[in-house]
């Protein structure tokens, strides 16, 4: 993923959030209580242990706001920070400050409760071979930060949207007139092999374990198992590695569904590639931090 500071989605993000606040008419308590000119300065502090995500977009705030700002941080996205430590300064214009202030930490802060999490799901399955990764169950507007944020933790991109992978679910296939290899999984993965090509990764999601050595025959790249248990999810991994893929291609198996730092661990140990989980981005907690500001 190219830095999602700079992408136009975020800069629109931002300046949404920032009318949301402002309206067409400004901030009231500044106007009424802020003399011209007034500077401050910030410091940004974690008042929890946690893994930062998201400092850069303070600057990307004040840079939509007048008044100069200078912003200084050290710590790069997916740094581990303990309470009390500070994490980011600022100098200058008041008003700019006070009005960054809310918009800038709402973003920071989720983004960084997103880290947080998902870097204590890839401890979870250390030594394991899975990779921890998310889903599109992201706040609107967010995905590439929710995104990003899932990579600052150390875990790894599901696709991004609708137009960069198949994913091929039960609604799909009900929809889905018969075909060559029949009405199930199997005909929907050669029907998107064929509309999409060599190249473009095609998953699909089945529901039963009989259907894994069709689907790999027809072209899937990824097999989708949801809310099956450890034993299951093992007894899939065997069938995969006794049917390798005709033309050579690497088969790899998701667990999906229910998965919980409690139990994410028993599902990495059954040899699957790749966990999704949506509790990354869609009830995740915010990180707590705190701006303190002086008067100059």
């Amino acid at each position: 993923m190219t830095d999602p500071y700079l992408h136009p989605d975020v800069q629109a993000l931002i300046r949404l959030a920032l009318h949301e606040d402002l309206r067409f008419v400004g901030d009231l308590t500044c106007a009424a209580t802020v003399a011209p000119g007034a500077r401050l300065h910030g410091v940004l502090k974690a008042k929890a242990p946690g893994v930062v995500c998201g400092l850069p977009l303070f600057a990307r705030v004040l840079a939509e706001l007048p008044g100069a700002v200078t912003v200084t941080t050290d710590l790069a996205d997916g740094t581990v920070v303990h309470p009390g430590e500070m994490v980011l300064e600022m100098t200058g214009d008041a008003v700019a400050m006070l009005i960054a202030e809310r918009t800038a930490l709402n973003l920071c802060q989720r983004l960084s409760g997103t880290a947080t999490l998902t870097a204590r799901y890839v401890e979870a399955v250390k030594g394991t071979r899975a990779k921890i990764l998310d889903t599109r169950k992201t706040t609107p507007g967010m995905r590439l930060l929710q995104k990003h944020a899932v990579l600052a933790g150390g875990g790894a991109n599901h696709r991004i949207g609708l137009y960069d992978q198949v994913l091929i679910k039960d609604n799909h296939i009900a929809l889905m007139p018969p075909g060559p290899l029949g009405s199930g999984p199997a005909e929907a993965v050669r029907r998107a092999r064929v509309h999409v090509g060599p190249t473009t990764l095609v998953e699909v999601e089945i529901e039963r374990l009989d259907d894994l050595e069709p689907c790999i025959s027809a072209g899937a790249d990824i097999i989708l198992l949801d809310n099956l248990p450890p034993s299951e999810l093992a007894k899939a991994v065997r069938r995969r590695d006794a049917c390798p893929a005709p033309d050579g291609r690497t088969v790899l198996l998701e667990a999906s569904g229910g998965i919980t730092l409690a139990t994410v661990r028993a599902v990495a140990e059954t040899g699957v590639e790749r966990i999704s989980t949506g509790e990354l981005t869609h009830s995740v907690q915010a990180l707590d931090l705190s701006l303190r500001c002086t008067v100059l």
